[in-house]
Order: structure tokens, then C-alpha cells, then sequence
């Protein structure tokens, strides 16, 4: 029913492995982690559009009770990762950050690790207490993990994207408002603290980060608008009767299910791909990625074509990329 599900979300797990290289060399972990989770959340909306293109039988099981719960962490991973970049721009805008040694970046990247990681595994294991059902499949969508809608599901699945894109937005605004009361000599602040953040790539991290959770705020928010709305919100009574049938699978064909639900699934279905084309739309076309790429030609000219190239056609170092360091 939707060709074009498939190769979109392909093409956006391909793109989004662009920036990796060199966030991965600066040991970024947060800007990491948005790589492994949109990565791994496209290629599952990638390999599920192409295997329940046309129906719901339950054809790869193990693969939807691992896809479906990683589809819960990431939820939860995308404003867990913008959170802790926002903290980082305020932290290096404010004059609490007088420098920046090794010691620091390393507790930095255990911190970040615990909540770009950590928090989403958490969340996965909890949500099992909330899970009424094995998983549903959805007729061109594939495996989509289930929640039994109460109080209780709300606290563990939809409120805690929400609260961590409302934090990340406060420390967005708290991050800008150090940049506007030093923006003369804030190239100067940047350097005395040793950051390797310039001036646009500090500006560039704060607007992606920004769109990030606008977007993400929106989309979670009429998520659960929606589900208010065609599910009422049932006791969470005993874990016997919520989990009474438990191996249960739903399956949605499209032509029994009603337009407005089909229409919530695409919605919902496109915040992945968009949210991947926002990140690699900041980091993958600006003037330090276009450097990247001229470095990685040369060397493929030089060491693969053996041709021989100017010395100064290869200017350009690594050092600088749009890191967080």
C-alpha cells in the first residue's frame, strides 16, 4: 500500500551512518547514540515495510519481540540524547565551565552513556509491566509494540519523552541566554574553555537539538491525544489480569480498520524518518562535513586510484568536525 516505505526508511538508516566516522573518533556519545537509534529504528520500519507489505501473518516472531522493544528505547533515546547535548551547550556557554580536561569528558561520556543507553534499557524493562499483549502487526507497517493504556502506562511509556523534551527545551533557552549576554566574545569564551565547539557548530547543535524536540514534543503529545481519545484508560488492576493473555497478536488489515487510525499510523510512522533527515540536514551538509568528504577523496585518489594530488587540494584536518568535545 505505501511503496515508497521501504526504500525512505533505507535510505534514511544509510544516510544517518554519514556523520558516524567522526563522532565516533571525538567520542561523542550522545550525538553517537542518536546515530545507533535512528539507524536501528529505520531499518526496522525498513525491513518490516518490505516483509508485511501486503499482510499480517506472524511470519518472524523472535524479530518483533526484539524489534518491538527497541522500539520503545527509542522513544525514549531521541530526547534522552538532545537532553544531554542541550546540557553540554549550557554547561560550555556558562561561566561555570571555566576548562576542559580529560577528566571531564570522561565523566561527561559515562553521564551520557547512562542516559542515552541506560534510561531507554530501563524503560524497555518496564514496559513490560504495562504490556497486555505479545505485539500487534499492522498491514504495511509491520511489528508495533503494545501497551495496555492506564495511568500506569502513561507514567512509563508517553510521559517520560515528554518530561525529557521539556527539560531539553529549558536547557536549549538557558544555553541561548548565556550565548546572548557573552555573543561578542563568545568565540573567545570558547577557546578559553577549551572547547572544540565554534561559534556555528555551538548554534547549529542548539537549532538541531531545538527542531529535535519541538517535533518530538508534538508527535508524543498527539500520541497520546490520540490514544486518549479511542481508548479509554482502563485500572491497572493485578499483574495476573493484565497480563491474563499475554501471547496474544494483534493483527490490523488496513481494510478493516478505520481511516482515522490509519491515518494516525502515518503520521506516526514518518517521525523517524524526518527526525533522521533534521540530524544528517545539521551535521552531514555544513562546511566541516564537506571538508570530511574532500579529505575522504583524496585519500581514495591517492591511495586506491594511486593518483598524484597537490598538497594543498588535501588542506583540511579532522579536528575540524562539528564535535562536542
Amino acid at each position: 500500500m505505501y511503496p515508497e516505505f521501504a526504500p525512505i526508511a533505507l535510505i534514511a538508516a544509510a544516510s544517518v551512518l554519514i556523520v558516524l566516522p567522526w563522532h565516533w573518533r571525538a567520542g561523542n556519545v550522545a550525538t553517537l547514540s542518536l546515530v545507533f537509534w535512528l539507524f536501528i529504528t529505520n531499518l526496522i520500519y525498513g525491513v518490516d515495510a518490505i516483509v508485511w507489505a501486503d499482510n499480517v501473518e506472524i511470519i518472524i516472531p523472535v524479530w518483533c519481540d526484539i524489534t518491538t522493544k527497541l522500539i520503545v528505547g527509542a522513544n525514549v533515546a531521541l530526547p534522552a540524547a538532545c537532553l544531554c547535548i542541550c546540557i553540554h551547550l549550557e554547561r560550555v556557554a556558562s561561566v561555570r565551565m571555566a576548562r576542559t580536561n580529560i577528566s571531564d569528558k570522561r565523566r561527561r561520556q559515562i553521564f551520557e552513556a547512562l542516559v542515552c543507553f541506560g534510561l531507554p534499557l530501563l524503560i524497555m524493562a518496564l514496559h513490560y509491566i504495562v504490556q497486555g499483549h505479545r505485539y500487534d502487526i499492522i498491514e504495511s507497517y509491520g511489528c508495533r509494540p503494545t501497551t495496555y493504556f492506564s495511568v500506569a502506562g502513561i507514567f512509563i511509556v508517553w510521559l517520560p519523552p515528554i518530561l525529557l523534551s521539556i527539560a531539553s527545551l529549558v536547557f536549549a533557552a538557558l544555553a541561548l541566554r548565556h550565548f546572548m549576554q557573552r555573543r561578542v566574545s563568545f568565540a573567545a569564551h570558547l577557546t578559553t574553555t577549551h572547547s572544540a565547539l565554534t561559534t556555528s557548530r555551538y548554534l547549529r547543535l542548539m537549532l538541531m537539538s531545538v527542531l529535535q524536540m519541538v517535533w518530538s514534543l508534538a508527535i508524543t503529545s498527539y500520541a497520546l491525544w490520540f490514544t486518549t481519545i479511542s481508548i479509554p484508560i482502563r485500572p491497572w488492576t493485578t499483574w495476573d489480569d493484565v497480563h491474563s493473555d499475554f501471547l496474544r497478536v494483534d493483527t490490523f488489515l488496513t481494510i478493516f480498520t478505520l481511516p482515522k487510525i490509519i491515518t494516525s499510523f502515518y503520521i506516526l510512522w514518518w517521525t523517524v524518518p524526518a527526525s533522521t533527515f533534521i540530524f544528517v540536514a545539521f551535521f552531514a551538509f555544513g562546511r566541516d562535513a564537506l571538508d570530511e568528504y574532500k579529505k575522504c577523496f583524496m585519500w581514495f585518489r591517492t591511495t586506491v586510484l594511486r593518483q598524484t594530488v597537490d598538497s594543498k587540494s588535501t588542506k583540511g584536518s579532522f579536528s575540524s568536525m562539528p564535535t562536542l568535545r
